[in-house]
């Protein structure tokens, strides 16, 4: 009987500490702004890394104009690919754990349609399908930024 008291003891406790977790891991540590979107409460180095990989999809959407104008797909495909799901390993563990679950839905949206763009370019060839699957992509950047700001939380 005792067995059996300490082991829902433990299961309590378990769910507790897994529900506390799949908050955390959902809501993100934000906080309310004052201009009416959510802050993004990060580390200097969480903030910079969350900042170079928007340059970096930036640059990509700059290459992948560029490279479309001059119909030079396999430039297209490489702007692309910088950006797409491949380039996720480089996010930290910290940073995602931190981020809203609304926008790791737009990061991982925003990387398949990266993604999407190279393999359209290397089967297609077909630059005015490329800017509107691109015009769609910056939707979510769009997005993302109405809804959130980055804070860097002192240390």
């Amino acid at each position: 009987m005792k067995n059996c008291k300490l082991s829902w003891s433990l299961v309590v406790v378990l769910s507790i500490i897994v529900a506390l977790f799949a908050y955390k891991f959902t809501v993100g540590e934000v906080q309310p702004s004052d201009d009416g979107r959510q802050a993004v409460m990060l580390s200097k180095d969480e903030r910079n890394a969350l900042l170079l990989e928007m340059r970096t999809w930036l640059e990509s959407s700059q290459g992948i104009l560029e490279a479309a104008s001059q119909k030079d797909f396999a430039a297209v495909v490489a702007s692309a690919k910088a950006s797409g799901m491949g380039a996720e390993a480089q996010t930290p563990g910290s940073l995602f754990r931190k981020l809203p679950v609304e926008m790791k839905k737009l990061g991982f949206d925003t990387r398949k349609k990266f993604d999407d763009i190279a393999a359209d370019a290397e089967a297609n060839k077909d630059s005015d399908r490329i800017v509107s699957q691109l015009s769609v992509a910056m939707n979510n950047c769009i997005a993302c930024h109405a809804m959130y700001r980055f804070v860097e939380t002192p240390q």
